[in-house]
């Protein structure tokens, strides 16, 4: 039997913890038995909201009392100390005690902690906060969604291939389609990062990925293209767009759909779609964004999830692990 993988979770991050992290863990280990589970937090909350349903020899806790809370400031969270559950959970992956890091906590502050632990892989200048949304086809990778709102042509060519790295650990298929976030499809379309960044990837001998050029906005989920690069802060605008979208979207058709005896009749007669139509839509099969560059793997859940959105996340988290992404983008960058 192979060993382990061993994920080192913030127990205490987020809306909600322990208990959804214990729940969303539970959830995990009945598809998943080749996990082990390193919880650092508060012992006695962590086991008051521990269930026999949990195997022990599954997982252990590591105990602290100190913890990063919501509005605490990236540079407040690196005062608090190194006994916070996230500082220790980002310490295990540094001490290679564990295979990859999970937080639902302070997203500045897993950002900053986890880059003054953690080394950057050579030759890459800035990580990259990236995340898979859905399309008509699947999924494409998307980043950067703000780590960084300012970027060079070197950081866009090497988000094209950790976004490439991320897709192929994730889903194992062939080299994906890369594109670039722009204004237009044509190449003069653009600021002059933009298009000498094309000009670099249209030139290059690319042997991971295939680069597709330019990708508007309004194709984002058209499923023609895998992984779709941009700076930081253009990115975590498409991102806010996108959600705030979908939620007006399934709010709407949900008021429509049962606001009188007709719309109700058309609901019953259309639950099976109208369902599925919901979970495309769900931000929960989804969760989990992903910190690239960095020499260990770190994944962050959204801090307002529930369990079931926690559990993706650690699904993840093993697809990573066992995809082998540091290795993969560590090859691809050389």
């Amino acid at each position: 039997m192979s060993e382990k993988i061993k994920i080192a979770v913030d127990a205490m991050g987020g809306d909600g913890s322990p208990k959804k992290i214990i729940d969303g863990i539970l959830l995990h280990q009945k598809i998943s038995k080749n996990v082990f589970y390193q919880l650092f937090g508060d012992k006695n909350l962590i086991l008051s909201n521990m269930t026999n349903s949990l195997d022990r020899d599954s997982y252990e806790i590591i105990h602290t009392s100190d913890k990063v809370i919501g509005n605490d400031t990236p540079l407040g969270a690196a005062k608090r100390g190194k006994k916070t559950s996230m500082w220790l959970a980002i310490e295990s992956v540094k001490e290679r005690k564990s295979d990859i890091i999970i937080s639902a906590g302070n997203t500045g502050a897993l950002l900053v902690l986890a880059k003054l632990n953690l080394k950057m892989i050579e030759n890459i200048d800035k990580p990259a906060l990236s995340a898979l949304w859905p399309n008509r086809k699947g999924m494409n990778v998307v980043l950067d969604l703000g780590a960084n709102i300012e970027c060079s042509e070197k950081n866009l060519i090497d988000f094209s291939i950790m976004g490439s790295s991320l897709y192929k650990a994730l889903f194992h298929e062939k080299d994906p389609n890369v594109a670039i976030l722009n204004i237009g499809s044509e190449e003069t379309k653009g600021n002059e990062i933009i298009k000498n960044t094309y000009k670099k990837l249209n030139e290059s001998d690319n042997k991971n990925f295939n680069f597709k050029g330019y990708i508007e906005g309004n194709h984002l989920m058209d499923g023609n293209v895998d992984v779709i690069v941009t700076d930081g802060f253009t990115g975590n605008v498409a991102l806010k767009t996108a959600e705030g979208t979908a939620n007006f979207i399934t709010s709407e058709l949900k008021n429509n759909m049962t606001k009188n005896l007709l719309g109700k009749i058309s609901t019953i007669i259309n639950y099976k779609n109208l369902n599925s139509f919901k979970k495309k839509f769900d931000p929960r099969l989804y969760n989990g964004a992903i910190l690239l560059g960095l020499d260990s793997a770190v994944v962050k859940s959204h801090g307002a999830t529930d369990s079931v959105g926690f559990f993706h996340s650690l699904n993840v988290c093993e697809k990573i692990v066992t995809g082998k992404l540091i290795d993969k983008i560590k090859q691809s960058i050389i």
